[in-house]
């Protein structure tokens, strides 16, 4: 939710034509959360298609690493517990030519709590690299092959 409103498929795209106006560049954070076995924590949001990192926007006044702790926080209930590496970032022109996306690599960290279904998480979990769900966006399938397997960084996600 943002802004107290639901988020849909729609309202996604009003955000990003308002934010294309409003705002010189807009940026987000995402988190690859990896966990002692080296399994990768994915989200379902309910107003978009697929599995992919936990992450959002950053918000006026807020770092990149503050909207990361705040966005894992909400979506995974993931409370990093050191310092996340900077992978890389990312010219991300899917709603917006203004887009751009910081990927972290998160190692360190502890699970509050198991987050419950709401109306923006459909669904989360830890899963082993090679068994992402089928539906895993090919953005996120391609992040986890640069970490993982050494595959080249590009510009764009």
């Amino acid at each position: 939710m943002l802004y107290g409103i639901r988020r849909t498929p729609f309202v996604n795209r009003l955000f990003h034509l308002y934010w294309r106006f409003a705002r010189g560049m807009t940026m987000g954070a995402r988190g690859m959360v990896l966990d002692a076995e080296n399994r990768v924590f994915l989200i379902k949001h309910t107003y978009s298609d697929g599995w992919q990192m936990p992450g959002g926007g950053v918000e006026p006044g807020e770092t990149l690493l503050e909207a990361l702790s705040r966005e894992l926080m909400e979506e995974g209930r993931i409370e990093m517990t050191a310092p996340p590496a900077l992978h890389a970032i990312y010219f991300h022109p899917l709603y917006s030519i203004r887009d751009h996306v910081a990927l972290y690599v998160v190692r360190d960290f502890r699970q509050t709590e198991l987050p419950k279904a709401n109306h923006e998480i459909a669904a989360h979990g830890f899963f082993p690299v090679d068994a992402l769900p089928s539906d895993t966006t090919k953005g996120t399938r391609a992040r986890i092959d640069e970490v993982l397997r050494g595959a080249a960084v590009p510009e764009r996600w």
